[in-house]
């Protein structure tokens, strides 16, 4: 079964590598692109500044970029991958949810509203089923299913782990890439010999996210984990890859080689997009590093390394490729566990 989708937001970063990671997807077929008003009307080639490794498809180059609506969709586009900016997707999304698309969206809006599913699949699938609660909700056919901030999900799959030991208070530091900002979010001269101490928005995002990740869904609604997340946010001069230090408290002592075993007992799902190893655990205490490290399982892997015992838990590093596993790669993989759903 091959489905047909479309790419919202197709320009930018995240949308480029939307179209990176499903021109070859076995199960999806792309049939539309869209984008700004600036766009509209050009050939994709003509509208992108591509700015990825790999060549640009050349079936997908000569795409016409549409508008963002459903009358520009084509009538058999079943999923809709999402990369608009947040402003305009809290508009676009549930528009489009109206006239019944299932919208797989990396846009931050409505992540943390009651009614839609905030998915990381391998921690919490069960979760999809506040779509049927959202369709009721909302009065429309349609479903809108978010993967979380990309810093999140670096970080949740290594809580998810901790949990286990009653994870009681999270500190990180994150040390973000340049590409999580997009290709005009850091001027070059505010970011070379530099580092800046600040991201809009993202310590609230890694510090309300988790919890609902990590919540158990009862009934009509998600019970929040009750752990407490402080984080400080800083963007640094590299590429791609999402490198953050982390100290988690937990209520049972924990040994090294305990929080090595939690880590590698948390498994991937068969899904295509899905890597071999789903946290890579290095012996070694220089790494994970973004440059070599942040394509493990093709850029959908979360690594860890540097893990020393604290007087109050446990420290360590973990890193995923910002684009891949944290954004585009994220929602592919959010497609494709509806595809194995009862939702197809």
């Amino acid at each position: 079964m091959v489905v047909s989708v479309g790419i919202i937001g197709a320009t930018g970063v995240v949308g480029q590598r939307y179209i990176q990671l499903i021109e070859k997807h076995p199960l999806f077929e792309i049939k539309v692109v869209t984008a700004s008003d600036r766009s509209v009307g050009k050939s994709y080639r003509d509208a992108v500044n591509w700015g990825l490794d790999t060549p640009m498809p050349n079936d997908i180059s000569k795409f016409e970029v549409k508008p963002t609506d459903a009358k520009s969709i084509p009538e058999e586009v079943e999923i809709l991958f999402s990369a608009l900016p947040s402003q305009i997707a809290s508009k676009a999304e549930p528009e489009l949810c109206k006239e019944g698309y299932i919208i797989a969206s990396n846009s931050s809006n409505e992540r943390m509203s009651e009614d839609v599913p905030l998915i990381i699949p391998e921690i919490n699938a069960d979760h999809l089923d506040l779509i049927e609660i959202q369709q009721d909700n909302r009065k429309w056919d349609g479903a809108l299913i978010k993967n979380p901030n990309c810093s999140v999900i670096t970080l949740a799959p290594t809580l998810k782990a901790l949990d286990a030991f009653g994870l009681e208070r999270v500190h990180v530091a994150t040390l973000q890439a340049v590409s999580g900002a997009g290709y005009e979010g850091v001027k070059s001269m505010q970011i070379l010999d530099n580092v800046i101490p600040f991201i809009q928005s993202e310590e609230e995002k890694l510090e309300t996210e988790p919890q609902k990740i990590l919540g158990g869904l009862e009934g009509d609604k998600i019970l929040m984990h009750n752990m407490e997340v402080s984080a400080s946010c800083n963007r640094v001069g590299v590429i791609d890859g999402h490198l953050e230090n982390v100290w988690a408290e937990t209520e049972e002592k924990v040994t090294i080689e305990k929080v090595k075993n939690a880590f590698k007992k948390l498994k991937g799902l068969e899904l295509y997009s899905s890597p071999d190893v789903f946290i890579e655990v290095f012996e070694e205490e220089d790494r994970p590093q973004p440059r070599l490290d942040r394509n493990l399982g093709e850029g959908m892997s979360i690594s860890v390394g540097g893990i020393r015992e604290t007087l109050s838990g446990i420290q360590y590093n973990c890193l995923a490729h910002n684009t891949i596993r944290g954004a585009a790669g994220a929602s592919v993989l959010n497609g494709e566990l509806l595809m194995g759903s009862k939702w197809f």
